[in-house]
């Protein structure tokens, strides 16, 4: 009655000015008058601030989603296939089972892991189907928290993906960091992540990109992934991948796992995200999967009904067009093997860009050295701009990126990357 009461007041209290003051008092009372605003998204600033400015040569560069080189939404032609197999089928939308669609869940596994993958032989693992990459972490966050007794922290590299350390946080585990990206190179900082991980509490859970590390594009190479292998081994750690962009960082779905891969071959029963938002351009379907690797099959059925139970009251079941779709590209032949050449077209347009871009610098007269920007590698790179740089460029060209100086390659195009060297050379020479 006293929250009716106190609305009653606030829409009188313009008509009686007398009533103001108990307004004000009714307010102050609320139940959520304690609740703060919060600061706003940093990538969806950016895209806001970018909607507002009316230059015609505006460029946005914040935007994690890959378009094609006129800078427009792309829906690859093997998606789009798949959706007319499903139409002509005239198939349910029943509900799906908690942990997914099982033509997906293998699919899914078998694509991380390899088809002559001996954890799959022996049915050594379990994956669910989960809301995308950002689902997947969250359900492997909450499953670490209840049943991974050796550790309650997370170790992510210095910088991580932002939602990285909520995710975790929210489901219980204390998040520190390892040193991963060198602002002084704009490379791998790998004597540095060395050092951090050789002294990480024995059996801490550390999380790794596989591929295309976000924000910064820089990945360790084979050899020193090796090294980090033996140390996360010797140290008894334990290994959290998450892998959001295989196919989509060099084009090469196997050569992108090979991290991952390399690290179960070396015994560690690591657990994986997965999403297909971006090797499918299904950003809104939020198709995903989480997989635990086990020691034997029967202990991979009690986890799977551990991930029943936990799933259930989060969101009861995963949604059913999305992995439909997934499913029936990687179960059919010709699909595959179409949807993995766009794949490596689109990883192609992203690395041609790069290139472009240093080109088009030195064009510009600029004598920096801007090799990292071929480097690095996916749809993000770290250019090593300054804060005061960024603000000019936005300010001056209406080039828009996170005030890191990390940028979208994806919204780079051959129209536009000319007009981006130009402006990154004016504000950096």
């Amino acid at each position: 009655m006293a929250m009716f009461g106190s609305c009653r007041l606030l829409a009188t209290a313009s008509h009686h000015p007398a009533l103001a003051a108990a307004a004000i008092s009714a307010r102050a009372s609320s139940v959520w008058s304690h609740v703060e605003m919060g600061p706003p998204d940093p990538i969806l600033g950016v895209t806001e601030a970018f909607k507002r400015d009316n230059n015609p040569k505006k460029m946005n560069l914040g935007v994690g989603a890959y378009r094609d080189d006129s800078g427009k939404p792309f829906v690859l032609n093997s998606v789009r296939k798949a959706e007319s197999q499903i139409a002509a089928k005239k198939m349910d939308k029943e509900y799906l089972p908690i942990g997914g669609l099982a033509d997906f869940t293998k699919a899914c596994a078998e694509l991380a892991l390899g088809n002559n993958s001996e954890v799959i032989r022996s049915g050594r693992y379990i994956t669910v189907q989960t809301i995308s990459g950002t689902g997947s972490l969250r359900v492997g966050a909450n499953f670490l928290q209840r049943f991974y007794k050796n550790s309650r922290e997370v170790y992510l590299p210095k910088p991580s993906w932002g939602n990285h350390t909520p995710i975790f946080r929210d489901a219980g585990i204390e998040v520190k960091s390892y040193r991963y990206y060198d602002p002084k190179t704009c490379g791998f900082d790998f004597a540095g992540a060395m050092e951090d991980i050789s002294k990480l509490p024995e059996q801490a859970i550390i999380l790794f990109h596989a591929c295309a590390h976000n924000p910064t594009g820089v990945d360790p190479k084979p050899e020193e992934w090796k090294e980090i292998a033996a140390v996360v081994k010797q140290r008894n750690l334990f290994p959290f991948f998450d892998m959001a962009y295989q196919g989509f960082a060099s084009g090469d779905a196997d050569r992108d796992a090979w991290a991952m891969r390399y690290f179960v071959d070396q015994g560690a029963n690591l657990v994986l995200s997965q999403s297909f938002a971006k090797n499918m351009g299904m950003y809104g379907e939020r198709v995903g999967g989480f997989t635990v690797i086990c020691s034997d099959a029967d202990e991979a059925k009690r986890v799977e009904s551990q991930l029943k139970i936990l799933i259930r009251p989060m969101y009861s079941n995963p949604p059913l067009n999305g992995a439909r779709i997934a499913a029936t590209i990687m179960n059919t032949p010709e699909l595959r093997k179409e949807w993995l050449e766009e794949v490596k077209q689109m990883a192609n347009r992203i690395i041609s860009m790069r290139e472009q871009l240093v080109s088009n610098l030195k064009k510009e007269g600029s004598i920096h050295n801007w090799q990292h920007i071929i480097d690095q590698i996916g749809m993000f790179c770290f250019t090593g701009l300054k804060q005061e740089q960024v603000e000019r460029l936005t300010k001056e060209f209406s080039i828009y990126m996170t005030k890191d100086g990390r940028i979208s390659v994806a919204g780079v195009t051959s129209s536009n990357v000319g007009y981006l060297a130009h402006g990154i050379h004016k504000v950096s020479k």
